[in-house]
């Protein structure tokens, strides 16, 4: 159906493809998997094989701001995101009301810079999803639970990376005057918003923009750089290279 593929060096680099393809009915996927490999163990390819047809589980976290957790519903209700979502948890439980109106199960956590609740969250997490999404969650996960899930978590960052890292990106551009802002989608490693970036959106603003201008125009941003970024993933277009991506 679809072929891709991209070389970091034609020379000596590292060759990506991505194949998407039909399989009729009754094949052994087992046995295909064992035919591809033998087929090409002489070239000892790094190699994964995926069914698209299996939805995938996606947690989501939360904090105060809404605006992401509100899109990805969106898109999951309406039929355009295609995973499960076993449960949105959040530290906020305003949201409650918002989450039980698309039948979503709803957690509430209490967690805070002096108890994560890290313990609570994994229980949740561990053997309910594929992967988790951090919609605007403002608490930084620890390496233990980050080792101990040991699946694929994507943050949405109010900022554009690798610029503006931490709190209050936005004030920070508005000191520096910067011309554009934007908000950068990427996988969660243990250095703080610095994992492998998946996507990114931008705007120009101009002098005349204030804090309030930037946020605002940011949270549009923070949108379509996160749903672009699950939408990659759930269709198994990224490949995790070093500490890039590429997405086809």
């Amino acid at each position: 159906m679809n072929a891709d593929q991209h070389s970091t060096d034609p020379e000596n680099g590292v060759f990506f493809m991505r194949v998407e393809f039909l399989v009729e009915d009754g094949v052994d996927r087992d046995k295909f998997a064992l035919e591809f490999f033998e087929a090409t163990k002489r070239f000892n390819p790094q190699w994964s094989l995926y069914d698209k047809s299996q939805i995938m589980r996606m947690g989501i976290l939360v904090s105060k701001p809404g605006h992401c957790l509100v899109d990805l519903l969106y898109l999951w209700r309406s039929g355009e995101l295609r995973v499960e979502i076993p449960f949105v948890a959040s530290n906020y439980e305003a949201h409650r009301q918002l989450v039980e109106q698309f039948k979503v199960p709803f957690y509430f956590i209490p967690a805070d810079k002096s108890d994560r609740k890290e313990a609570e969250l994994l229980q949740l997490a561990s053997r309910s999803t594929d992967f988790l999404v951090l919609a605007r969650y403002m608490q930084v996960l620890s390496n233990d639970f980050l080792n101990s899930y040991g699946k694929d978590i994507i943050n949405i960052h109010h900022g554009f990376l690798p610029s503006f890292k931490g709190p209050s990106p936005y004030r920070q551009a508005l000191d520096k005057g910067v011309k554009i802002i934007g908000a950068t989608a990427h996988f969660v490693t243990g250095n703080l918003d610095e994992g492998p970036i998946i996507s990114q959106a931008v705007v120009q603003i101009t002098h005349r923009d204030s804090l309030d201008g930037l946020v605002r125009k940011g949270k549009n941003l923070e949108k379509h750089a996160l749903s672009d970024a699950v939408f990659s993933y759930v269709d198994r277009r990224i490949i995790r290279f070093a500490d890039k991506t590429i997405v086809f």
